[in-house]
């Protein structure tokens, strides 16, 4: 995901600024990034942010002056850390001497303990500094250059060592950071805490740091914890109800098992509480650093690959996404009414207008994809009162599908920003050159990609399933199945490439030329079933050829292409999100094995990154390095792949509601053996699920 249209000339990434080793805790839409040891050096991309602001950008810990040096350090949940330390070399304390432990976690604010243990052999007096800063800098301006605010932040520091204090104002906009530390310090100086301690042998000496955070109106904030429940193993409140209502695991495979562990903890660290209409709901973020938001694109995505583990997300994120739907034309936001939201942000550059984000709707996908997830919710559970609540949304959503989707009504959705601060593309492929010629050269706009096609097809689909049924309108299912019809017709008319094979464009572009580059978003024209059957076996073949799949996943740009790059952004690297949709995809066609191939590979590639898969992987060659190679900014975790998961194992089971039951119809690879989910949620009740290589046992329990 790109924040701009337009590449910035100054982009900082992650590993050089702070390591390999970088340690991340996230909890709803804060995080904490500092280095391996804990500390946040100034200038850097490090820091605490909340709600899309800077509130520390600097917290380092020094003894004697130095730094610490490192033994050890790890998160010990999404939202906690540990970084076990000691001390340098210092004139009467020799290196070792100190044992120092710093525990850290996110939740209604930062709370970190530093716990200091004397191991030398006679006692030692030294002083500990706690050095700060608070930059409050945009989330936007992080990435890029960010501006000095020193002139406009007042600092109301306790006089004796209770507190640091930053207070920045600009017009209506106000942020504060208040760093309280128990006991107090022994001084303050500058920006910094500073403890003189003597310490005996064998003693040891706790502080506690805490950091509070604001939370809006209609934002829930976590719930308080002390460290004994973060670190003495009792499970957070979230996580305990995300796993309530996933079914329970029974599988033989332990990289199954591992990865499917990882997934339901990253997106329960990613998940937004807020409230729609009074009604708490949850809803997946899309990704740390950078997006811990609600993006309507890939929060839909990533409740759909999730739904069968349980509904909250999908229905949390219908909520939330029909209460922003577009109401007016609003060309700065890229806004039209009926039309659902790309973005959301709160910090100052959005407060300010100077960033069209509260909310920005510079999307083709997100209301084809809502109105596909509010069906596939209603599939998985028949709330059929649910649905009729949203009758108004799904009209709005067809009107701007009809009308402002088509401006020359050619019968395809297309794009063309109107901001100033709008996305170029706005398709899943949104940088700045996301969408290219085979030859490298860029479309004009606007732009009708072939995927959003696809979404289009099936939305209207599944629109005509919802009028004849619990939105009880026949003459809605009549009209809706005659335009899809005509798209199908029409597509497979006008995106067809004889050429190579045969294949779809990427596109049509503003002077309606094909846009001719072989890409992976053909794939997910077998999940929307806009594809004939005739046609799917040549895709088949074109995904898993040698220069589209790489072994570890299908690319999104055929290597053969002159725009491809596999560390590309969009140009050639492998995405867990698009490779599981692709898989289920191929398996709706009955491509079984070549589904499971990407599966096998897509898992095992997580093996290599503590069973997590990340935003993006560089589309090298298995044979390259034998090793999956991580594309160098990828978000980790990010929503849409830490759900990936969850849809590969429903594509192996073939797991689908049809009517008023639940069916599978596995193909489950033998190095998989049983996979069997136990009190798994649909259709109003509790099933358990055994699945061994094609054989399946579906029980209903409750």
């Amino acid at each position: 995901m790109s924040e701009t249209g337009v590449p910035s000339a100054v982009v900082r990434n992650l590993p050089p600024e702070l390591g390999p080793d970088a340690i991340a805790v996230v909890e709803g839409r804060s995080f904490m990034i500092s280095n391996a040891t804990g500390d946040i050096p100034d200038g850097t991309i490090g820091g605490l942010v909340h709600d899309d602001t800077r509130f520390l950008s600097r917290w380092e810990l020094r003894i004697g002056g130095q730094p610490l040096l490192l033994l050890s350090s790890c998160t010990v949940e999404d939202y906690s850390a540990a970084f076990f330390l000691t001390n340098a070399d210092l004139e009467g304390i020799p290196a070792n001497s100190i044992g120092v432990r710093r525990q850290r976690f996110i939740g209604d604010g930062l709370h970190e303990r530093i716990e200091l243990e004397c191991f030398a052999q006679r006692h030692v007096e030294f002083d500990l500094e706690l050095l700060a800063g608070a930059d409050f800098a945009d989330l936007f301006e992080i990435k890029e250059c960010v501006p000095d605010r020193s002139e406009t932040t007042t600092r109301l520091h306790g006089a004796t060592g209770e507190h640091l204090d930053f207070l920045y104002t600009n017009d209506t906009f106000r942020a504060r950071t208040r760093i309280e530390a128990s006991p107090s310090a022994t001084r303050t100086e500058g920006d910094g805490l500073v403890w003189h301690l003597r310490l005996e042998p064998g003693t040891v000496w706790r502080c506690e740091l805490t950091v509070p955070l604001e939370f809006g109106a209609l934002q829930i904030a976590p719930k308080h914890r002390r460290f004994g429940e973060v670190f003495d193993d009792v499970r957070d409140d979230a996580i305990t109800v995300w796993s309530r209502e996933c079914p329970n695991l029974r599988i033989d495979s332990e990289l199954l098992r591992g990865v499917l562990a990882k997934s339901r903890s990253d997106l329960a660290a990613l998940r937004i509480e807020k409230s729609a209409g009074g009604v708490p709901i949850i809803l997946p973020a899309a990704g740390l650093p950078w997006f811990l938001t609600i993006f309507g694109r890939d929060s839909l995505i990533t409740a759909y690959q999730a739904i069968a583990s349980g509904p909250s997300l999908a229905r949390g994120t219908l909520l939330a996404l029909a209460a922003a739907q577009g109401r007016k034309v609003d060309d700065f936001r890229d806004e039209e009414p009926g039309k659902i939201l790309h973005e959301i942000r709160s910090g100052e550059l959005t407060q300010l207008q100077l960033k069209p984000h509260n909310p920005y709707y510079g999307t083709a996908d997100a209301t084809q994809l809502w109105l596909i997830l509010l069906s596939e919710y209603w599939r998985w559970t028949r709330d059929d009162e649910f649905v009729r609540g949203f009758r108004e949304n799904v009209d709005a959503a067809l009107r701007w599908i009809d009308h402002y989707g088509d401006p020359d009504r050619d019968g395809y959705i297309e794009y063309a920003t109107r901001s100033t601060q709008g996305l170029g593309n706005q398709c899943w492929r949104d940088s700045a050159d996301g969408i290219k010629f085979a030859d490298g050269s860029i479309p004009v706009l606007p732009i009708a990609t072939c995927e959003i096609q696809g979404y289009t097809y099936d939305a209207r689909k599944r629109v005509a399933e919802l009028a004849d049924g619990p939105l009880g309108d026949p003459e809605l299912a009549r009209r809706q199945r005659f335009l899809a019809d005509e798209l199908y017709e029409r597509f497979n008319r006008d995106f067809w490439i004889e050429e190579r094979g045969g294949y779809y464009a990427l596109g049509l572009d503003g002077d309606k030329r094909r846009i001719d580059s072989m890409t992976s978003n053909m794939g997910q024209l077998l999940w929307s079933g806009i594809v004939p059957p005739e046609r799917a076996i040549i895709l088949a073949n074109q995904l898993m050829s040698e220069e589209m799949f790489s072994g570890w996943g299908v690319r999104t740009t055929c290597s053969e292409e002159q725009a491809y790059n596999p560390i590309g952004y969009h140009s050639g690297t492998v995405w867990p999100h698009d490779n599981s949709l692709i898989a289920h995809g191929l398996a709706r066609y009955g491509f079984r094995q070549e589904a499971n191939r990407i599966v096998m590979a897509m898992l095992e590639a997580a093996s290599y990154s503590d069973y997590r898969l990340p935003e993006a992987l560089s589309g090298y060659d298995r044979s390259y390095g034998r090793v999956p190679v991580p594309y160098p900014t990828a978000c980790s975790p990010q929503a849409w792949s830490a759900a990936a998961p969850m849809l590969f194992v429903r594509t192996m089971l073939g797991l689908e509601v049809r009517g008023d039951e639940l069916v599978a119809d596995p193909r489950v690879p033998p190095e998989y053996g049983t996979i069997a989910l136990d009190t798994l949620t649909a259709l109003g009740k509790r099933w358990n699920i055994v699945a061994t290589a094609q054989q399946a046992q579906v029980t209903p329990i409750s």
